[in-house]
């Protein structure tokens, strides 16, 4: 039987999953997702999101490694792809960091997006 994979990252895009299938997105609190981490999962950003991962980190205490190469998503049935939804951070151009009050007025949304 084939090992089901987790990766954990923060856009989903079309060619992550199979040419045809069933998707089943479940949001999940900040619990969930640290007993999906504690499980396994496989970091798919890359260093251009560090700023995104510190907030993560400050925010809920969550710490991924950044990959020095991201792996290529390939969603089969039964993987998953845990992605952290961001609203209210402002696109970093003159700094590699958010301030204290961006995280704490952004809004975090976490879900999970499950191949059939």
């Amino acid at each position: 039987m084939q090992n089901k994979k987790t990766f954990f990252g923060f856009a989903v895009a079309d060619s992550m999953f199979p040419n045809s299938c069933i998707i089943d997105r479940t949001s999940l609190s900040v619990e969930q997702v640290k007993e999906h981490i504690e499980a396994g999962v496989i970091p798919c950003f890359n260093a251009s999101h560090e700023a995104t991962v510190f907030a993560m980190n400050s925010r809920f205490g969550i710490n991924l490694e950044i990959p020095e190469v991201p792996p290529r998503v390939s969603l089969n049935p039964g993987d998953s792809v845990i992605v952290m939804g961001v609203r209210g951070l402002p696109r970093l151009t003159d700094r590699r960091h958010y301030s204290f009050e961006e995280i704490s007025s952004a809004t975090f949304v976490f879900s999970i997006y499950t191949v059939r």
